[in-house]
């Protein structure tokens, strides 16, 4: 009787941290649509991105307000956290805003080929057959993705626009997050995510006196576009908080596949609500790009 209580707990625990994954996945899926909305009604990426992650420090801060007193303690590798961090999700915001989603979203999925190459010549990790594998792959399927097959221009097969190479540089900055955070074991994963979050903060705050048009003040933004901020909020955190609780419960590997599932959730959403669609070597080209992602979530030797 008590294994058969134990082995329903177990399902139930399973289940509620692979419901957690997915659900955290489809909140980064479609995170972006809130954020063209508001660049519809006149918000740069950069203020959209300082409005909603100061409502973010600001709740999360409310949440974690037991934890303040530790937070100076800390040492000075939360703060590159922080910063680098910071940089990946607002180029993400930059990069979704203004680039098609599904192409945005691949080479962000690059950022397991900057990995690879980091712990390589950073952490001194040995890279392995199967890391040659994932780094030809990665390859492979960008080169294939970002060539024009129909012969209209003949450039190489770089990134197109700067919405795209800022998505590059946004799966570099996650890459580099990843790295961080593998020598930074000894901060706990609520200093993580709080970092995340106020790096955002910062980074957004570094630009905006960078930004042509007028800022808008808090006191001439409409109740619904604060509405609409708050909700972008909510999702960030609800999402950061889920994926920490999933992943504490399954494998690393498990997690990494199922986390793909944002790639379903954004090409869905983006042919209904954003009318895009991506033509045969885009398909091809991602395709090979998420076999090498899987082969990197598989990877033992890392």
């Amino acid at each position: 009787m008590n294994n058969s209580n134990q082995t329903k707990t177990q399902i139930t625990t399973s289940f509620s941290a692979v419901a957690s994954l997915l659900f955290g996945a489809a909140c980064w899926g479609i995170i972006w649509f809130p954020y063209r909305i508001l660049a519809e009604a006149g918000f740069s990426a950069i203020v959209s991105s300082f409005y909603t992650y100061s409502l973010v420090v600001i709740l999360a801060g409310i949440y974690f307000a037991k934890y303040w007193r530790g937070l100076f303690t800390k040492p000075l590798s939360i703060v590159w956290l922080a910063l680098v961090a910071g940089w990946t999700n607002l180029a993400y915001v930059l990069a979704v805003i203004d680039g098609e989603v599904m192409r945005v979203m691949l080479l962000f999925y690059l950022s397991p080929l900057w990995t690879l190459i980091l712990a390589h010549f950073w952490l001194k990790e040995r890279t392995n057959f199967r890391g040659i594998m994932i780094i030809s792959l990665s390859l492979l399927g960008a080169f294939i993705m970002l060539y024009d097959f129909s012969g209209v221009t003949a450039s190489l097969p770089l990134p197109r626009n700067t919405a795209e190479w800022i998505a590059l540089s946004s799966g570099m900055g996650f890459s580099l997050t990843n790295v961080i955070t593998r020598k930074s074991s000894h901060l706990s994963v609520r200093s993580k995510s709080f970092a995340v979050w106020l790096g955002v903060l910062v980074m957004a705050a570094l630009f905006m006196p960078f930004i042509k048009q007028d800022i808008p003040l808090p006191n001439t933004i409409s109740v619904n576009n604060w509405l609409l901020m708050l909700l972008i909020a909510a999702l960030v955190i609800a999402a950061t908080l889920l994926v920490q609780y999933g992943v504490t419960l399954i494998t690393a590997t498990r997690a990494s596949v199922l986390f793909l599932f944002e790639l379903v959730v954004a090409a869905v959403a983006s042919y209904y609500l954003a009318h895009e669609m991506m033509v045969w070597n885009e398909w091809l080209g991602g395709a090979l790009i998420v076999v090498a992602a899987i082969f990197s979530a598989t990877n033992k030797d890392e």
